[in-house]
């Protein structure tokens, strides 16, 4: 498998200093599955090239990955990994360009700091997502992609493509954040690792991770991937990355447009009860810590310093209970997350969770731990599938109705129906709305575009103000818009909170 990089920064040899690699010379590293080489296929003043060639044995490969293949049954006979990239390559690029990849050169120290115009060219790269997701991934860090999908066989185009693009990367980068920006997607886009995952990699991928991957709007897809659908892994990681303060719980559990194939599994039966554990501690926790009420300098502090869907749901639940509402239904309740801190507060005698996405309940239903709940907290919980835009008689009754960063994710031509069907159909006492302001994007470096891919649109505060309004007095409410989270002077909290209050004469 092959990995080049070219720069056409004067003098383009450079790229020998940063890579402390020799251009003149050809250099081999043994790695425990085969060998690593370095060299220069053209190394001009203006123009140079340096390739990785990783050659795999295949003796050695099937005794170092043992049963930690994703296709074990046939891997010790039939594979791909002395052809395509992988984490074998990653592991390998880790390897020999440690040093560049920490973004160090004793020689020329101003180097690293100098952000040089390269082209990364990887011929044969496994991609499940195909060049969608390569682009997907690539493009936020500053990459013009081009992801060419290849045929299973030229001879035979009736076969159709394969699994496999030809991947092309340009831009202006740093080659360090370049080389970090490999080890760490290569693997991802392959999602296949070829070792077992422990919580060492954690530290790999914080390191790799620093200064992009926290504010990258993909950190869920890239770290299941990364650990191997390992979530407490992920979790962990993501969290310690996390400078955003935003969907970082949400985005760490299974995409739920991304199963996995038939047969396909993430890991041992070991490795997975823990990852379950790990999540119900986790939710549990974050529950208990939201109904404590702190206070002072220090409680402040720390309240700043959760990430912005926590401190969403605190001041959701905070909302509630000073409305006084003892019956609560979240409407587009995902995975349960807000379900479960209702639960946790017996003021909430009847609380409802509904989802259009089926498989979104059955993880609610499984974090909730359903099977094993007591009784007593058993009979206030209600999960059921449904659609806000078409009217649904189990919707009504409830004190309050909560839509958690739900409406960005409708088209706005049907934003009408699920206003009719919440407001003028179900009407509860009170509803509470939040959403992103899209004025604060630019707060976060690395995004480009909207929060999440799935979001139809984002509002600014004005128009965000003007939809309550309007949506108010047509059905008969009075609302008040709060912020959630740092309100910055000039482009105000990341997260708007509309609450909703039924006029008693309507």
């Amino acid at each position: 498998m092959l990995l080049t990089i070219t720069t056409t920064a004067t003098p383009a040899t450079d790229l020998g200093f940063l890579l402390h690699k020799h251009p003149e010379r050809v250099q081999e590293f043994g790695q425990s599955f085969g060998t690593a080489t370095v060299f220069y296929p053209e190394a001009g003043e203006e123009r140079c090239t340096a390739a990785l060639l990783l050659e795999v044995d295949p003796i050695a490969l099937v005794r170092s990955r043992g049963r930690n293949s994703p296709d074990f049954s046939l891997s010790q006979y039939v594979n791909d990994r002395p052809y395509a990239a992988s984490s074998l390559l990653a592991v390998a690029l880790a390897d020999v360009f440690r040093t560049a990849r920490a973004g160090r050169c004793k020689a020329r120290p101003e180097l690293p700091g100098t952000p040089l115009p390269l082209e990364i060219q990887v011929p044969a790269l496994p991609c499940r997502g195909g060049p969608e997701l390569a682009r997907r991934l690539f493009e936020p860090l500053g990459w013009a992609v081009e992801a060419q999908t290849l045929p299973l066989d030229e001879g035979f185009p009736e076969w159709g493509e394969s699994r496999y693009v030809r991947l092309t990367l340009r831009g202006t980068v740093l080659l360090a954040d370049a080389l970090n920006h490999l080890y760490v997607l290569l693997p991802v886009l392959d999602d296949g690792k070829h070792y077992w995952m422990a919580s060492d990699e954690i530290d790999k991928l914080v390191r790799a991770g620093a200064g992009w991957l926290g504010g990258h709007p993909e950190r869920g897809l890239i770290a299941r991937r990364y650990f191997g659908r390992r979530w407490a892994l992920a979790r962990t990681a993501l969290t310690r990355l996390a400078e955003l303060g935003d969907e970082t719980e949400e985005q760490l559990e299974p995409a739920l447009a991304e199963e996995a194939p038939a047969g396909e599994t993430a890991g041992d039966e070991a490795a997975v009860a823990e990852a379950a554990v790990a999540e119900a501690a986790v939710a549990e926790a974050e529950a208990v810590e939201g109904a404590a009420e702190g206070g002072g300098e220090e409680a402040g502090a720390a309240r700043k310093a959760r990430p912005l869907n926590t401190l969403r749901r605190e001041a959701v639940l905070r909302r509630l209970e000073e409305l006084g509402a003892v019956s609560v239904i979240d409407l587009g309740c995902g995975q349960g997350e807000l379900v479960a801190a209702l639960l946790a507060r017996p003021r909430f005698a009847r609380v409802a969770g509904m989802d259009v996405s089926s498989l979104a309940l059955t993880v609610a239903a499984r974090k909730l731990r359903l099977d094993r709940m007591p009784d007593s907290k058993r009979a206030r919980l209600t999960l059921f599938q449904g659609a806000l835009t078409y009217t649904d008689k189990r919707l009504a009754g409830y004190d309050a109705a909560v839509l958690m960063e739900v409406v960005e994710h409708v088209d706005p031509p049907r934003l009408a129906a699920l206003e009719r069907v919440v407001f003028g159909r179900a009407r509860p006492r009170h509803v509470l709305v939040t959403t992103p302001n899209i004025e604060h994007n630019v707060r976060y470096e690395f995004l480009t575009g909207l929060r999440h891919p799935d979001h139809r649109f984002e509002w600014t505060r004005a128009e965000f103000a003007a939809w309550a309004a309007r949506v108010a007095a047509q059905y008969g409410y009075h609302v008040a818009v709060e912020p959630v989270g740092e309100d910055d002077p000039e482009v105000g909290p990341p997260t708007q909170m509309g609450v909703f209050t039924r006029d008693q004469r309507s």
